[in-house]
């Protein structure tokens, strides 16, 4: 079985669950993701999407995030 690529979280499906493998963007973006509980490995459920703009559920918080913000977290 091949390597996939990563892709934004963006890209996930409403309802999906992903483990996070990078967290990219400046070092300002990447601690606000951290604060959230964006990091390497956490898993994150894509609850709600428009437009873009994502409700996750992270570590047992909903969070809602920006979709230029959004396009900065792999899975």
């Amino acid at each position: 079985m091949g390597k996939q690529s990563m892709r934004p979280i963006t890209e996930a499906h409403f309802g999906q669950t992903v483990t996070i493998v990078k967290v990219s963007g400046d070092l300002k973006t990447r601690r606000h993701l951290a604060d959230l509980g964006c990091v390497l490995q956490a898993e994150v459920t894509v609850i709600h999407e428009q437009d873009g703009d994502l409700i996750l559920k992270i570590q047992g918080s909903r969070v809602a995030i920006g979709a230029s913000m959004a396009r900065e977290i792999f899975f």
